[in-house]
């Protein structure tokens, strides 16, 4: 049976642990909730997750593949749920009817394949069953090549000679095998034969001779006769049981790699229910080229905040076809960290082949996806943050293709803003001039400043709004460069809160935000 039809002949792999670069993006992205929504406390459905949404595809006929499967997932999701359901149930009995064969001898290897195999009979039959039952319900190529498989392959035939081996092969009149005396007077050329069929009527076989036979019989207390007789069994069935066991081991690995294609169709269905659950919207994003440089969606949202918020998740809109650098500046808290993670989020999810977070999503493809977020000082650290950031920067472009993306947060913030956006403007101007497609929030006024002035054709610049008041729409428009982030609207609502509170919870305001002027 032929494997990866869900996954367009490409292996879905597991990750035994993360490199640096997909670790910043679960951390810098906040991905863990879109995981946790994934797996519903499953650690494999985890696992399947993590690896599928960080093994990044970059072809667009791969991508539109995944996404009609998913498209009959959500059309049949009781069904899809019930065939992922009977893989568990294969799985789950050929390791119970396993785990008490410990030997590797051929007769060993042939009870445990018998075993095995008689215990997944019903689980083939459920396959069959649920192919011929999905006719017309399914459109994708992935899952119609997969219907149309074992329908031909799980017919009537094969169900009914694997029933015939498996009466055979249980040897209930013993096993028939011809030898021939080599060196010695030894046996060799031991073959395992099949009994000649009795033709004669039921009730001559019942009561008539059995024929000229010739018998030896050994005496219950002659061990080593037994041993030799055990000896010229085990290689009259060797071949046989090397057959069965191949057989079986090859159905459970089918069942396995099933199971681990559907695992993700069945995350992804767990995380759409709960984001409808919040009445929020998905979509299928629309895949271009690597390196065609589109970008463009509307009412796009940061989905880990919006799967463990109460709040209603803001979303954006955006046009930035033939743009790539954008830039994005504005009020402090006024949501542009929460806009990058949304973009970085969706270009993630949609090389994955899965739907995203949004009324619709465009965007180009990406051969390696980067983040470059501002850390937290620790105590771990051997140099200055600026140091840090530089020497992770070095990091980046070491593993950087022409056609990457890059997701900087703050970054370079640590000294001054002269020398932050003099480091700042010569690593992004290099970046984009080699095909890099950057998104930058910053407060990095001449950076920005330098950057817009210069009229760049292939930037835009986004801003955070705010309303006269001060107060944060949390919506990211486009707009020029502000000198200035409004911090005063935080200083204010800090003090001014602080100034209501009587007593001592005052002074505590006050002094963790330093000494009034």
């Amino acid at each position: 049976m032929k494997g990866h039809l869900l996954f367009k002949d490409r292996e879905a792999r597991l990750k035994h642990g993360l490199t640096s670069r997909e670790d910043a993006l679960v951390r810098d992205l906040g991905l863990d909730a879109l995981f946790s929504a994934m797996c519903q406390e499953d650690d494999f459905l985890r696992e399947v997750a993590v690896s599928t949404i960080l093994d990044s595809l970059t072809d667009v006929e791969a991508i539109r593949y995944r996404q009609a499967i998913l498209r009959d997932c959500i059309a049949n999701e009781t069904t899809v749920r019930d065939f992922y359901q009977n893989c568990l149930d294969a799985i789950a009995a050929e390791q119970r009817h396993s785990r008490f064969f410990f030997s590797h001898s051929p007769s060993s290897i042939l009870s445990r394949a018998l075993s095995v195999l008689e215990a997944l009979m019903p689980m083939l039959r459920r396959l069959r069953q649920a192919a011929e039952a999905s006719l017309g319900h399914f459109q994708s190529e992935g899952f119609v090549a997969l219907f149309a498989m074992l329908r031909n392959e799980l017919d009537d035939r094969f169900f009914g000679e694997v029933g015939q081996h498996l009466r055979r092969l249980q040897f209930r009149n013993g096993a028939l095998v011809s030898a021939r005396l080599g060196k010695g007077a030894k046996s060799e050329a031991i073959t395992l034969r099949t009994p000649l069929p009795d033709n004669r009527p039921w009730l001559a076989r019942l009561l008539g001779p059995n024929g000229e036979k010739y018998a030896y019989n050994i005496h219950p207390k002659d061990e080593n006769g037994f041993r030799a007789l055990a000896a010229i069994k085990s290689q009259g069935i060797n071949s046989a049981a090397n057959a069965m066991g191949q057989s079986t081991d090859h159905i459970v690995n089918f069942f396995q790699m099933l199971k681990t294609e559907l695992a993700f169709y069945i995350g992804c269905l767990n995380a759409r229910t709960a984001l409808m659950a919040k009445g929020l919207p998905t979509c299928f994003p629309s895949p271009g080229a690597v390196g065609e440089s589109l970008l463009t969606f509307r009412g796009l949202y940061d989905v880990n905040l919006a799967l463990i918020s109460q709040e209603d998740a803001v979303s954006n809109d955006l046009d930035a076809d033939g743009k790539d650098l954008l830039v994005v500046t504005g009020a402090n808290q006024g949501g542009k960290t929460t806009f990058l993670h949304a973009v970085g989020q969706a270009q993630l999810m949609m090389q994955a082949g899965m739907f995203a977070a949004g009324l619709s999503f465009a965007a180009d493809l990406r051969d390696r996806i980067f983040t470059h977020f501002k850390r937290e000082e620790d105590a771990t650290m051997s140099s200055g943050k600026l140091d840090e950031e530089l020497a992770r920067m070095g990091r980046i472009v070491d593993d950087m293709t022409r056609h990457s993306l890059v997701l900087f947060n703050e970054s370079f913030a640590a000294t001054n803003d002269r020398e932050g956006s003099e480091i700042n403007g010569q690593i992004v101007s290099a970046l984009v001039e080699n095909g890099v497609k950057v998104v930058s929030v910053t407060h990095l006024y001449e950076f920005a400043r330098r950057f817009h002035d210069a009229a760049m054709k292939g930037a835009i610049f986004l801003r955070a709004d705010r309303r006269e008041d001060g107060t944060r729409t949390f919506k990211i428009r486009e707009g020029a460069p502000l000198q200035t982030s409004f911090g005063e609207d935080l200083y204010e609502e800090i003090f001014d809160e602080a100034a209501a509170t009587p007593g001592p919870r005052a002074e505590v305001a006050i002094a963790g935000h330093g000494s009034l002027p």
